[in-house]
């Protein structure tokens, strides 16, 4: 059908350029507002009205004139209506509806995906400093960040997953400090740990439990290993800088537990701190003075963002001779560039909207090629926990919120996924615990696995060979529950495309549940395993390739697809 579709589109360029030379550009098929109105919608008449001077319904009608008669139109549309003042509605014949099925057998897994394109994207997200246990916002960006990615990888491009964080910055240093105290025998509410909240030390400890068990492995000279650092304790509580490197590698392995349970991986960590030991930050000031792009004013060294659409100057080196955090983003950012990403996008909390002007401002009075707009963002609310009626909002191994582990282990990953890529990323959610759990319709997950465990079991009760079915006599499935079900496969790729393009992965939840919707109702209209092997072949055909595309949409989300629930 994507094939048909095309053929169908090229058609109605040639006939849009024999009305107007130069009209073929705006060939394109939507959606009819209602169903019952046919299966294409074409606008162009009513768009070439006004510069043709003529009436749009007379120019439908010279349009459905050409196209009936070109050949491909007369083998794959029934009918073509014109209502309104001009909207074309076509009708495809059912056999160019079950082209679908066979389409979607053959490519399998590859169903939707495009070829390469040969360019090379990354897409950075979680970026969270090794200061404690991932919360559930950080789970929303891993969600969110990895089906991006998968999203991206079905459009052809070469993908890479990057976690960025500083292992050596101010927070570093009261983790280490916290940790030492704990290691010594002290704990929150004696009196070397601040308590009161109008105290700013009293923020700079961190006061959960896991810093109670990083003290107590680091004296038991534990050996650690993450992802991309190794540290042995040598359990001298005196030796601040061991603890530091300790306490770092100990909670690099935390979170990648965490991402483990999430199933996230990534292909490489960037340290904030090599900006620094590269020379990179050092580099990219140098260069903005040079061009011209700064200003000293109050002890300070300013970038003229202004210049290139922020609201207000940026200090980039305070008096004291430290650089404000953006700076160091503007130089990972020209090391992204140079890597040979020519697309990026940055998954972040909506708390960093105000990094995106001046970091943009920087990479354009660098002058290094980098073009306007050059890094996306992807800006995501905080996720509420709801669980039992209550709002949760304190984890006792964190100390002050919900971990991401906390949700999966109170649900589970699939649950998880599913639910904080359900809403648009700037969207608030509120996180049901107790509907994540449920085993009924009224949770979306489980009611489009169940979708695709229910036709696993239909195949199994069949006991036939599933690879026979790609080459199964459609011609049965003329029914309307059949058709709706075939429009629908049909419409996964471009769904993909457009969700890939507006970084929109609850676009494919949408279109998961809508799916899973119209295989129960077509369950529900036609037996599927009747005694008519022709009629049975061709549903089975047709239920099997439904059940692929929520195999492969689920998978882009990174939820799994049981066979049985």
């Amino acid at each position: 059908m994507l094939k048909i579709k095309q053929e169908l589109l090229a058609g109605l360029a040639q006939a849009l350029d024999q009305l107007s030379p130069g009209a073929g550009d705006k060939a394109a098929f939507e959606s009819p507002k209602v169903a019952a109105h046919g299966d294409y919608a074409v606008t162009a008449a009513m768009q070439l009205a006004k510069p043709l001077k003529a009436n749009p319904r007379q120019l439908g009608e010279q349009l459905k004139a050409a196209l009936m008669a070109l050949p491909v139109y007369q083998q794959w549309v029934a009918d073509i209506e014109i209502a309104g003042p001009g909207f074309l509605n076509l009708r495809l014949k059912p056999a160019a509806k079950q082209a679908i099925v066979t389409e979607v057998l053959q490519a399998g897994e590859a169903f939707g995906v495009q070829p390469s394109n040969g360019q090379r994207l990354m897409v950075e997200f979680v970026s969270a400093n090794p200061t404690g246990p991932l919360h559930v916002g950080h789970g929303r960006q891993a969600a969110l960040g990895d089906a991006i990615c998968n999203l991206y990888s079905t459009q052809g491009w070469s993908v890479h997953r990057e976690f960025y964080y500083n292992d050596a910055g101010v927070q570093i240093g009261t983790l280490a400090t916290s940790t030492q105290l704990r290691a010594k025998g002290f704990k929150p509410g004696d009196d070397c740990w601040p308590t009161d909240s109008d105290n700013p030390l009293a923020k700079n400890f961190y006061n959960g439990d896991y810093i109670a068990d990083i003290a107590e492995a680091f004296k038991a000279r534990a050996t650690v290993k993450a992802d991309d650092r190794a540290f042995t304790a040598n359990g001298d509580v005196e030796d601040y800088d061991n603890i530091r490197q300790f306490a770092v590698a100990y909670l690099r392995n935390e979170q990648d537990l965490d991402l483990q349970a999430f199933a996230v991986k990534f292909d490489h960590y960037y340290l904030e701190s090599s900006l620094y030991t590269d020379g990179r930050v050092d580099a990219t000031v140098n260069r903005l003075v040079a061009n011209g792009k700064t200003y000293e004013q109050d002890g300070a060294l300013w970038l003229k963002s202004t210049d290139y659409g922020d609201d207000k100057d940026r200090v980039m080196r305070k008096g004291d001779g430290t650089y404000t955090y953006f700076v160091p983003d503007v130089a990972y950012h020209i090391a992204k560039w140079e890597r040979g990403f020519t697309k990026v996008i940055n998954i972040q909390g909506t708390d960093h909207h105000g990094t995106i002007a001046r970091v943009r401002a920087g990479l354009q009075a660098a002058d290094v090629g980098i073009p306007q707009g050059y890094p996306d963002y992807v800006l995501h609310t905080m996720v509420r926990v709801v669980r039992n009626g209550e709002e949760v909002k304190i984890s006792k191994r964190a100390g002050s919120y919900v971990t991401l582990r906390d949700l999966i282990e109170w649900t589970s990953k699939d649950a998880v996924r599913f639910f904080l890529l359900s809403r648009k990323p700037d969207t608030e959610y509120t996180f049901d615990v107790d509907l994540a759990v449920q085993k009924n319709n009224d949770n979306p997950v489980y009611y489009v696995q169940y979708a695709h465990a229910r036709i696993c079991s239909v195949l199994a009760a069949w006991g036939g060979d599933v690879a026979s079915l790609a080459g199964a006599d459609l011609s049965a499935l003329d029914t309307p529950a059949a058709q709706a079900l075939m429009l629908l496969l049909a419409k996964y790729p471009a769904m993909l495309t457009a969700a890939a393009e507006g970084f929109a992965p609850h676009d494919v939840t949408f279109y998961l549940r809508e799916l899973a919707a119209a295989y129960h109702s077509y369950y529900d209209a036609e037996r599927i395993l009747v005694d008519d092997e022709a009629v049975k072949k061709a549903r089975l055909a047709l239920v099997r390739a439904t059940a692929q595309v929520l195999h492969n949409g689920l998978a882009v989300l990174g939820v799994s697809a049981p066979q049985k629930m």
